[in-house]
């Protein structure tokens, strides 16, 4: 039992140890969705675009999950007992994927809400489309180049630059536009259930 155990925490650590991160920074464009889209006010402050900012900065990294599905299957093909497996890796690396997924559609839904209320309804959907696209980017910038959320600040000018040459590159600029599709398709489908959720809750059915 104590190797069964210690085989498992070894697994964790060295295929599902992102989990912990990557869910804290998805849940962190989550936060302000609420925060700059349902509990603000008609007044935008400096604070509030200074919110905005970072919100558009780090919401990739909620989408981002989707891509980590690389490391179930490389836990898969690692070998491990069918126990390890079966019972830690698919049910929690699909579990955080999922979670992650959610942060981003409701983090979207709230903006959708917020442009409404704004009398913007017909932007909502160009809106959407625009952070699909500017998440397509940042996965891709994420994922292959290595980028991290806050080397906008730290090192905007090598983002730029990269971002530039992909942009222009064929192999890239595929790889973005494929994830692009990716985001729109499943947020089409999972905003559709998180709103069935929220209207049975809602409902009280």
């Amino acid at each position: 039992m104590e190797s069964i155990l210690t085989n498992a925490f070894d697994a964790f650590n060295k295929y599902s140890g992102w989990i912990v991160w990557n869910l804290f920074l998805a849940f962190i464009p989550l936060a302000l969705s609420f925060w700059l889209f349902i509990r603000s006010s008609k007044r935008r402050s400096p604070l509030w675009w200074l919110g905005l900012l970072v919100f558009i900065a780090f919401l990739p990294n909620a989408a981002y999950l989707l891509t980590d599905i690389i490391h179930l299957i490389e836990a898969i093909r690692a070998g491990y007992s069918i126990w390890i497996t079966t019972l830690i890796f698919i049910p929690l690396h699909l579990f955080a994927i999922l979670i992650g997924w959610e942060a981003y559609v409701i983090s979207l839904i709230n903006q959708s809400y917020y442009l409404e209320q704004q009398g913007a309804k017909k932007f909502v959907f160009t809106g959407e489309i625009l952070v699909h696209a500017l998440c397509a980017v940042g996965i891709y910038l994420g994922r292959f180049l290595r980028f991290n959320s806050w080397d906008f600040v730290t090192q905007p000018h090598v983002i730029l630059t990269s971002t530039v040459n992909d942009l222009t590159a064929k192999k890239p600029l595929l790889v973005i536009l494929i994830t692009f599709f990716v985001l729109t398709v499943f947020y089409g489908l999972m905003k559709q259930i998180t709103l069935g959720v929220f209207w049975r809750i809602r409902s009280g059915k």
